[in-house]
């Protein structure tokens, strides 16, 4: 067993009190396996060895994503994730060697907060990914909607009639199925503002709208608070609830509404200070630093464009919005 297969075994059988010793083990393979993770350490003078704590090790930029090929060992990638972007951007990049262990991670992570996709007949509004063919977004859901089983299951693009027939059906013969209805932010909203009777809803209590974030230029940018209200008015839900990853993660963390993320085991966030990205001191508000130790094949410190906050202690955030000149990018732009 190689020491990367260790690792992964070691994220998907992980216990809370576990999370930095394994961060360290996994920082320690990263500095010596990753190439230019360890060639940013070296231009930092970081000593590797010296590194005691996770809040001592250096976070990698987000935008080396864009630029190099991030993989740790030799190994080479089966699939090849990459961001949305608007026309002329460089786009992200996130080499996966193991995208089984992607699928099984982001399954343990959604059953853990939501339970058996069996339970679950999944309706995915995804019409920006769908357009291309390298979406981690998609390659997760539509694994979802395999596990789900249901054969009402799938993805629909901009069929409104058909995504709300079949959710009348679903809550006329299977009152007790629960749906999750899935969407780019924009999507939900055309879907919501389509003209559809969706009355039948008011008696249906076992749907979940989640929204993964982004207009992507399609509509005019809105505060979460007017999309969600737009959304829960729609659809007859208290809440709406999101989905916060993105193509260089393979872990996600969820919120079950008002914008509150709540993280998976696997997944821990330090906020830096906006004038200085190596303090993560004591920061309650900052730039969001993400680690994910389920990134065992690329690199699991990452130092995002995110701006967030800390809601209790350190599992559960919110997204503010981005820095300036950052890019726009579909699965994270919640902006308060």
């Amino acid at each position: 067993m190689t020491e990367a297969t260790q690792l992964k075994a070691r994220v998907l059988n992980l216990s809370p009190e576990n999370f930095e010793a394994l961060a360290m083990d996994i920082f320690r393979f990263q500095a010596q396996n990753n190439p230019v993770y360890a060639a940013y350490l070296a231009n930092l003078r970081v000593e590797i060895q010296a590194i005691k704590t996770l809040k001592e090790i250096p976070f990698l930029p987000i935008e080396f994503f864009k630029t190099q090929s991030i993989i740790t060992g030799d190994i080479e990638p089966k699939v090849i994730f990459e961001s949305s972007g608007t026309t002329g951007q460089n786009t992200s990049r996130h080499l996966v060697a193991d995208p089984d262990f992607y699928l099984q991670i982001a399954e343990q992570i959604f059953e853990k907060f939501y339970g058996k996709l069996s339970d679950f007949t999944i309706l995915a509004l995804l019409p920006s990914y769908l357009e291309r063919n390298n979406s981690s977004l998609v390659y997760m859901v539509q694994h979802f909607i395999q596990q789900s089983k249901s054969p009402d299951s799938g993805f629909y693009l901009n069929n409104y009639q058909e995504l709300g027939a079949t959710m009348k059906r679903i809550s006329a013969e299977k009152p007790d199925k629960k749906i999750l209805l899935i969407g780019v932010t924009f999507g939900l909203l055309d879907f919501a503002e389509a003209g559809l009777d969706l009355s039948f809803l008011q008696d249906f209590n076992n749907l979940i709208v989640m929204e993964t974030g982004g207009m992507k230029g399609r509509r005019k940018e809105l505060l979460r608070e007017e999309v969600h209200e737009i959304l829960t008015k729609a659809f007859a839900v208290d809440k709406i609830h999101s989905e916060y990853g993105m193509t260089e993660l393979l872990s996600q963390g969820y919120s079950f509404g008002e914008g509150i993320f709540d993280l998976p085991v696997s997944m821990k966030i330090l906020l830096r200070d906006v004038n200085d990205p190596f303090n993560v001191e004591n920061q309650h508000r900052g730039g969001i630093n993400v680690v994910d130790l389920a990134n065992v094949d690329s690199c699991s410190f990452i130092e995002t464009k995110d701006l967030g906050s800390f809601v209790t202690g350190n599992q559960q955030f919110r997204v503010l919005g981005r820095f300036d000149n950052s890019d726009i990018r579909g699965c994270n732009l919640m902006i308060m």
